[in-house]
This record gives C-alpha cells, sequence and structure tokens, in this order.
C-alpha cells in the first residue's frame, strides 16, 4: 500500500497525528505522554491525538473524553485508514502486536508498539521484517521500553560509554511487584498465555532484560533460568474475554483492591474492585477456578558479550514490593546503582578515588544538562514516572521528524524476544545454559512446552563423576 501524504502543516509545524489503539493503563500513559511532550519540549512536529480505538463503544468514548483524543473507533482498521492518522500506537495485549503493527505499516504508518514487542520469536520476526520494509519507504517503528527514558537511566548510560566504569564485570537486575500474592485474585488475560506469552517474563522481565542491555551497551549472549507459578489456578472473571478486549477490560477498578503495578491496572477487576465469578458471586466465595498458564516468576543468569555475568529476577509475588525496578553495575573502575523508586537518583562509585574518602555518592540527576531535562524544571524538582513517556514521544516525534532510526527499534524488541525465549527454553531444560540465537529455539519458541515445576518435578540427575569429565 502505499505512503500517506505527508503530515499536513499547521502554522509552522506540520501536525503528527497519533492513531492509540487500547486504552488502560498502558492507553493512559502514553495518552498522558503525547497529550505533554509538545508543551514541554521544542519539536519540529506538533503531536495530535486523533483517534483512540477500543472495543467498547461507550468506554472508548469515555477514555477519549477523559485523556483529550478528538475520536474514538471501535475497529483498529478503521483507525489505521483515518487520512489523520500519521503514526500508530499500540497498547494492546500482545497477541494482537504483530497483526496490528504489520497492517499499520503495511498502510504507510509509523509505529510505537507496547513492550514485549510480541508472544512469539516468531511474531517478532515478522515485525521486524515488516518494519525493515517500512523503513525503505520511510516509515519508522519503535518499541516501548519506557524505562531507557529516566533520566538517570539515560544518565547511566552517558556513565558507561564514557568509560567511567571501565570493563564491566558484573550487571544485576531485579523487577519486583507484589499484585498475584492473593490465591483469589482473578484470572486476567496477563495469566493466560494464548494473550500475555508469558508472566512475569515478558511483563516485567522484557523491561529488565532491555534496561540492562541498554545501561551496559551490550547483549546478552547466553542464560541459565528457573521459573515458577506458585497459584496454578485463579478464580474467572465473569464476562472475560480474550484477546484485544483484554485491553479493555481495563474499566474495572484494579484500584480498589489496593493494587499496584505494571500488570494491574488492566487486570480486569469488576465493580468495586472485587473479583465476581460466572454466577455472580465474588470470586473469593468458591467461583469456578481456571488454570494459569504462565510464570509467576523467574530467575536467570546470564553473560554479556564482553564476558561479564549478568543477573536477574522478575516476579509479580514478592509481597510488600509495588513496582520494585533495582539495578547496579559494577566495573574495574567503579559502579553505578539505580532504584525506581527513588527514580531522580543515581548511586555512583569512583573506583580510582583515594579509598579514605571513596564511596558511592548520591547524584540528584535534575541539572539542566541531564538527559531530557532541558523540558522540565529548575534543578531539584522531581520528575515521575508519567515523564518517561513524553520522553519516549520526543524520541520518537524527532527521529520522525528526521527520518533516522529510532531506539529501540523493532529489531531491538527482536533480540529482547530471542532472550525471553532462551529464558522460557533453559527453564524448561532444567536451568541448561542457552545460547540466545533464535534459529537455534524455533519457532513459536516463548510458546515452548509447560516449565516444569522444581515443586511438583523430579530433579536433573547428578552430574558425571570427575573422571567422565572429558576436555
Amino acid at each position: 500500500m502505499a505512503a500517506k501524504e505527508p503530515p499536513q502543516q499547521t502554522g509552522e509545524r506540520p501536525v503528527l497525528g497519533i492513531g492509540m489503539v487500547g486504552y488502560a493503563f498502558m492507553g493512559a500513559a502514553h495518552s498522558q505522554g503525547w497529550r505533554t511532550v509538545g508543551r514541554a519540549f521544542d519539536l519540529p512536529l506538533r503531536p495530535a491525538l486523533a483517534a483512540v480505538c477500543g472495543r467498547d463503544a461507550a468506554a472508548v468514548r469515555a477514555a477519549a473524553d477523559q485523556h483529550g483524543w478528538a475520536a474514538a473507533e471501535t475497529d483498529w482498521r478503521k483507525l489505521i485508514a483515518r487520512d489523520d492518522v500519521h503514526l500508530v500506537d499500540i497498547c494492546t495485549p500482545g497477541d494482537s502486536h504483530a497483526e496490528i503493527a504489520i497492517a499499520a505499516l503495511e498502510a504507510g504508518k509509523h509505529v510505537l508498539c507496547e513492550k514485549p514487542l510480541a508472544n512469539s520469536v516468531a511474531e517478532a520476526e515478522a515485525m521486524a521484517a515488516a518494519a525493515e520494509r517500512a523503513r525503505a519507504r520511510g516509515q519508522l517503528a519503535m518499541v516501548g521500553f519506557n524505562y531507557r527514558r529516566v533520566p538517570a537511566m539515560a544518565y547511566a548510560r552517558r556513565l558507561v560509554a564514557e568509560g567511567r566504569l571501565g570493563a564491566l564485570r558484573h550487571v544485576r537486575v531485579c523487577y519486583l511487584q507484589d499484585w498475584l500474592v492473593d490465591p483469589d485474585f482473578p484470572l486476567t488475560w496477563r495469566l493466560e498465555r494464548e494473550h500475555a506469552g508469558s508472566g512475569a517474563l515478558g511483563d516485567l522481565g522484557a523491561h529488565i532484560v532491555d534496561l540492562a542491555q541498554y545501561v551496559a551497551g551490550e547483549r546478552l549472549v547466553g542464560v541459565s533460568a528457573l521459573s515458577e507459578t506458585f497459584v496454578r489456578e485463579r478464580p474467572r472473571l465473569v464476562g472475560a474475554s480474550a484477546g484485544l478486549a483484554g485491553a479493555d477490560r481495563a474499566g474495572a477498578d484494579a484500584a480498589g483492591r489496593g493494587l499496584t503495578g505494571e500488570g494491574v491496572a488492566a487486570a480486569g477487576v469488576h465493580g468495586a474492585g472485587e473479583p465476581v465469578s460466572p454466577d455472580g458471586l465474588p470470586a473469593s466465595e468458591g467461583a469456578r477456578r481456571g488454570p494459569v498458564t504462565v510464570d509467576d516468576a523467574v530467575v536467570f543468569t546470564g553473560r554479556l558479550a564482553s564476558g561479564a555475568l549478568a543477573s536477574f529476577e522478575a516476579t509479580r509475588m514478592a509481597a510488600g514490593r509495588k513496582n520494585a525496578l533495582r539495578l547496579e553495575l559494577n566495573g574495574e573502575r567503579g559502579s553505578l546503582a539505580f532504584d525506581l523508586e527513588r527514580l531522580n537518583e543515581l548511586f555512583f562509585h569512583d573506583h580510582t578515588e583515594p579509598a579514605a574518602s571513596a564511596g558511592f555518592r548520591r547524584v540528584l540527576v535534575t541539572e539542566p544538562d541531564h538527559p531530557y531535562l532541558e523540558g522540565w524544571w529548575p534543578p531539584g524538582h522531581a520528575l515521575g514516572y508519567e515523564h518517561t513517556f513524553a520522553h519516549q514521544a520526543r524520541d520518537l516525534v524527532l527521529a520522525v521528524a528526521a527520518g533516522t532510526e529510532p531506539s529501540p527499534s523493532f529489531a531491538d524488541g527482536l533480540q529482547v524476544q530471542r532472550v525471553l525465549a532462551a529464558v522460557e527454553h533453559s527453564a524448561a531444560d532444567h536451568a541448561a545454559y542457552t545460547p540466545i540465537d533464535g534459529r537455534d529455539l524455533g519457532e513459536g519458541a516463548t510458546a515452548a512446552r509447560p516449565v516444569p515445576s522444581p515443586l511438583t518435578t523430579t530433579p536433573p540427575p547428578p552430574p558425571p563423576p570427575s573422571s567422565a569429565v572429558t576436555a
């Protein structure tokens, strides 16, 4: 399909019309970013919130009114076909990413797609190939790994690139949430493999894989992993439907249960926050239950291309942890540490200083020459989670205006998908070290055989005696 006409001119800046598919938690966050970015940053294009799409006409119209979208659609194909939409922002469950993104690129639109890129390596490969074809026609595609856009993380990347840490030795990162601790939390699309692809691995692990590789400036080459599903059945929801509808279930009030975190706002909790069974009874009162088909938690180690060692933990079962993402890098010349709950701060240790005065020091990342801070407040005035989406929008608008490849690209998203596939492959094979090579894992690798549970399966056999080991 031929590319659309360039964005229309309004005053001195052309308008870049945004169309968004999905309007739940991520949709609200992306809306905030698009609504704010042109007011905070001096951009060559003016983002305009042209239309938002969801299956429930009344709900999507309410979301459009709340978040400032000019129009509402109930069919994503119609949204893509709109002449006033130049960029399609995909905020739906993973099972619809490939179809929508490929269709949008083929229709001559730019694309922003939430992470993880897809539910399988095969889908991600198709999306990356479509993005490469579209790139030749002038369309761009980016993955929404928003934590790259925390100013402290972008500054950490700058310090590593400048050699302030020297050769890396260790990278350790964890992402901890607790919204699944309650065994009566309902069975939502995020707990069904056919819609989510994986559990904590794709939801949280994708973030920390990308973030670790981004800050380190190098990629993982192999992993060894364990995973577990602690609660294997959960109450079913009334009216819970599949696929793209999962994006619309977030009209439910998760906040009513005191739940927070990336997975929760789209969880599909009904009414005043109480999960309800198909019989109309509260889920906690003996409702019919269904199987959980994704992981609750995953831990894995890895090796970076330089030989540095890495460790990762992602869980939605860490009681008391709401959205705790922590990262540390250790190098021959120094170390960096970051905690998302203190996202305006970076801790830096310069190991070349005299030991008597050396140590981690707190850097308040709010100075005008820190990344992204030119658009915001005087030094010392803190930013928040929502600003990462404005920064994401800024970077994509600048790339569209310049015609340059955005980062992270769909090729970057595919590489993260291959890491996730290798983690699942390793966990299914008793933590065997697994090189990160999509060709070795095969099509649909992230939908691999069920992961054996150490709570219910026989341990692997012991290693052979030393006399049997050959060079």
